[in-house]
């Protein structure tokens, strides 16, 4: 759900989940993009506006989560375990692939505190061992996230602005 819009440049598939935008009701790019087992609200309706009041929850509470330690140098690269992770501006991501471990627990919660943006480079991936679960991963983002081309992206993005994807899963 982005607060301004969503825009999809590329050859997007959003799996079970569903894409919006609340207040304003711009989504663009859908097609060539594609959701997947969710769905894609064009339009203002009562479900965008209480998943925008659920979004304004879900941001605080990550915002607001107790502090963890500073996220990475580069996430592309690192393996994490759950925890929080916190950047005061940009969550910088030059390539390749962040591994969040779940240790087994099926549970484990990641939550990256992002002061301004995240842009992931193209072929980006996220990738879950351990029982991690894309439901317990969220990326904070206190300005705009732009996701580049061919990416497999996992988690809930909670953009205090807007969410433009380029392509990928």
């Amino acid at each position: 759900l982005g607060g301004s819009g969503v825009t999809n440049t590329g050859s997007s598939v959003i799996n079970n989940g569903n894409v919006g935008s609340a207040p304003t009701s711009t989504v663009t790019g859908f097609p060539p993009g594609v959701v997947s087992n969710g769905i894609l609200y064009t339009a203002a309706d009562p479900a965008t506006t209480q998943a925008h009041l659920d979004l304004i929850t879900a941001y605080t509470a990550a915002q607001t989560a107790p502090a963890g330690v500073s996220g990475p140098a580069d996430l592309g690269g690192a393996t994490l375990n759950p925890g929080v992770y916190t950047y005061a501006s940009t969550a910088p991501w030059t390539a390749g692939t962040l591994t969040l471990d779940g240790l087994g627990d099926p549970n484990a919660e990641w939550i990256f505190q992002i002061g301004s943006g995240l842009t992931t480079p193209a072929g980006a991936i996220v990738a879950l061992i351990g029982g991690a679960s894309a439901n317990n991963v969220f990326w904070q983002v206190g300005s705009s996230a732009t996701l580049g081309a061919s990416n497999i992206f996992a988690g809930n993005i909670l953009a205090q602005t807007s969410i433009t994807l380029g392509g990928g899963t």
